[in-house]
């Protein structure tokens, strides 16, 4: 698979609606980051498992559309809309999503997005 194929696929997973919190890990590298860019940066694969998985315990993935993907290299960009439900709420989020890939997986995920937008949706 190239790095385009494995970020795909990789949010591909996040269009299930109880998405498997392990696999998604499976993606990374032990020494992995992940960082909303709003929020502060987690750290492996064991925490960023973790992360998913009190995302998931809060709201319900409702299908991420890539809007538009590029790659060169180790880097791959894309841009998105991520939806999410929490009840009888929505949030249609738009995303600009950084990764940096190394052996095949994950080393690197940043998203880049508006924290109010978020909060103001699922408040």
């Amino acid at each position: 698979m190239t790095n385009n194929d494995i970020v795909s696929a990789f949010i591909a997973e996040w269009s299930t609606p109880q998405p498997d919190v392990a696999h998604l890990a499976s993606y990374f590298t032990d020494d992995a980051v992940y960082h909303n860019m709003p929020t502060a940066p987690v750290t492996g694969r064991a925490a960023i498992q973790q992360t998913f998985a009190g995302i998931i315990s809060q709201v319900e993935p409702r299908g991420w559309e890539v809007l538009s993907q590029v790659s060169s290299g180790n880097i791959v960009i894309n841009e998105r809309i991520d939806r999410f439900v929490k009840g009888d709420k929505s949030v249609e989020l738009p995303v600009a999503g950084v990764f940096e890939l190394r052996d095949g997986k994950i080393a690197a995920w940043r998203d880049y997005f508006d924290m109010a937008t978020w909060l103001k949706a699922l408040a």
